[in-house]
């Protein structure tokens, strides 16, 4: 048995246009014994990822949460999100695979909204249903004909490009509906400043108060930001970020708790353990027993 949770690259399997691909869900599901890691265990991605469901019923794991799926569910994974399938009888769809280097290059293309998304993944969830009424998933088809036509390969990849992007707006618009949806750009803006700051200082401090002074805000106005925008206070999104980044780290490699407590700033690795068991019941060597 290995270790440490699968790590998974970018490999596409069509040359002529790199950083992106599509694949049917029965395709991974015929070839899941011959790859390198095993889809119904949970992996980590190195890319970003949609995976939309046409048919059966299922669950699927995003992040240590498994969210239920049927006809019509589509979900959004980020670079570095774990990932897991479960591999029911009669499930179809698609999977549309892309790099980081080619969501940059479409960046000036997508919604604003989608790019905030897409750097936010703590703010939304990663779930969205598609209404039947929607001719999102006609896009989904004719990205996957697009993609494996063999006939006149002329201006194919801009082609590919401009589905690319009319999928995301069109995920953007049915999100409107049905997801929270940000409108104070400026609360927003100072969140994700807030979240940008924990993200270098984590291992410094856990403290609300540290990163208010560092946005030169009250710890008060810190908490009404997170409120509005996350639903949580500034110390419970400090926590939850804390314990993903712990949960990631436990099972991507072979790290030892105590090493772990001292790469996330604890000082005293009991102290780690408290704090672990605190937010998820479980010890850092009981959850990641569970997920090897």
């Amino acid at each position: 048995m290995k270790d440490e949770i699968p790590h998974i690259q970018f490999k596409s399997g069509y040359s002529k246009i790199e950083g992106i691909e599509i694949i049917t869900l029965e395709d991974l599901i015929s070839r899941k014994e011959d790859l390198d890691h095993f889809p119904e265990k949970a992996h980590q991605l190195n890319f970003h990822m949609l995976v939309f469901f046409t048919n059966g019923e299922t669950e699927h794991l995003v992040d240590f949460i498994w969210h239920k799926a049927s006809k019509n569910t589509l979900f959004y994974l980020s670079k570095g999100q774990v990932n897991a399938f479960k591999f029911n009888e009669g499930l179809r769809g698609y999977i549309i695979l892309f790099t980081e280097d080619y969501f940059k290059a479409q960046l000036n293309k997508l919604p604003k909204n989608a790019i905030i998304r897409l750097f936010a993944s703590q703010l939304f969830s990663p779930k969205i249903q598609i209404p039947e009424s929607s001719n999102t998933s006609d896009y989904i088809h004719l990205l996957f004909d697009e993609f494996y036509r063999d006939k006149d390969e002329f201006n194919k990849k801009n082609i590919i490009d401009s589905l690319y992007t009319i999928i995301f707006s069109k995920l953007e618009q049915l999100k409107q509906y049905q997801t929270f949806h940000l409108n104070d750009t400026d609360k927003l803006e100072a969140f994700l400043k807030f979240k940008s700051l924990l993200e270098c200082h984590f291992r410094e401090s856990r403290n609300a108060d540290f990163y208010a002074r560092k946005m030169n805000v009250t710890y008060k106005h810190l908490n009404i930001i997170c409120k509005e925008v996350a639903d949580v206070t500034a110390k419970k999104f400090i926590d939850e970020f804390i314990i993903l980044e712990a949960k990631r780290r436990l099972i991507n490699s072979t790290v030892k708790s105590t090493e772990l407590a001292f790469s996330l700033g604890f000082e005293e690795p009991t102290n780690f353990v408290k704090y672990f068991k605190k937010h998820t019941g479980l010890t850092p060597n009981k959850f990641k027993t569970k997920y090897i």
